[in-house]
């Protein structure tokens, strides 16, 4: 690939999943879903640092670890934590299809999801807390990045349960395309030092998981599945490192 078509897809990948000010000439395409672990490096990356940092300025593990999730979300604008919060609401909160589709596109957040957003939120902290003060930093961006491909793979092996929205706007990437998203995920694993294998397995179990409940509850993904498989992947991942 060109080195012009690269940094295209890189500045996508960054422009679709963080707030980083990045300055796009189109819109995202499915094509840069390999690209998405890049992204998820950067962030993790910045987590990392923000942990050092609060461990220099004599700040315990808990609260660095606090100050590390502070900056993953700062970089994302929650954008995952959002579909994850939608994703448990309208799973449980709905009868059918269609009313499971209406209480995910609503914007409240109710029970479910404030439920769902506290436990993943407190169990990422918790494997954050051991990794920081052990100085486990490879693992915690190799987790960031690690949990953006099984995004592409849902695009990828799931239908579009809505026809419409953020994910069915940009189109689903092809096999090859999640396959070198996966193959990009676990080169930035290996590159950073972290127990891979277990956090592959971890994330993969996990993904699968969302992939059947996605399937039974609405019949495929929509952009709040994404970000809810991102969660529960990182978490997985985390948890395993």
């Amino acid at each position: 690939m060109p080195a012009r078509d690269l940094i295209r897809d890189i500045l996508s990948a960054l422009g679709l999943l963080t707030r980083f000010p990045v300055n796009l000439t189109e819109a995202p395409a499915p094509r840069a879903a390999w690209a998405w672990p890049l992204a998820g490096l950067l962030v993790g990356l910045l987590a990392a640092v923000g942990g050092a940092l609060g461990l220099w300025l004599g700040l315990v593990p808990g609260v660095a670890a606090a100050l590390a999730l502070a900056i993953e979300a700062a970089a994302t604008g929650g954008l995952h934590e959002d579909g994850l919060a939608d994703c448990a609401d309208g799973f449980w909160g709905g009868r059918d299809k269609a009313r499971r589709l209406e209480i995910m596109k609503d914007s409240r957040v109710g029970s479910y999801g404030v439920l769902a957003l506290g436990i993943v939120l407190l169990a990422r902290w918790a494997a954050l807390t051991a990794l920081i003060g052990t100085g486990q930093w490879g693992a915690i961006i190799a987790a960031a990045a690690m949990s953006r491909a099984p995004m592409a793979v849902l695009m990828a092996a799931l239908p579009n349960a809505r026809g419409s929205g953020l994910s069915a706007s940009h189109g689903a990437p092809s096999a090859m395309v999640a396959a070198q998203a996966v193959g990009v995920a676990l080169l930035a694993g290996l590159i950073c030092g972290a127990p891979v294998l277990p956090m592959a397995l971890a994330m993969a179990v996990a993904t699968g998981a969302v992939a059947a409940l996605a399937k039974a509850k609405i019949g495929g993904q929509t952009g709040d599945v994404l970000g809810a498989v991102q969660q529960m992947a990182l978490v997985a991942g985390l948890a395993f490192a």
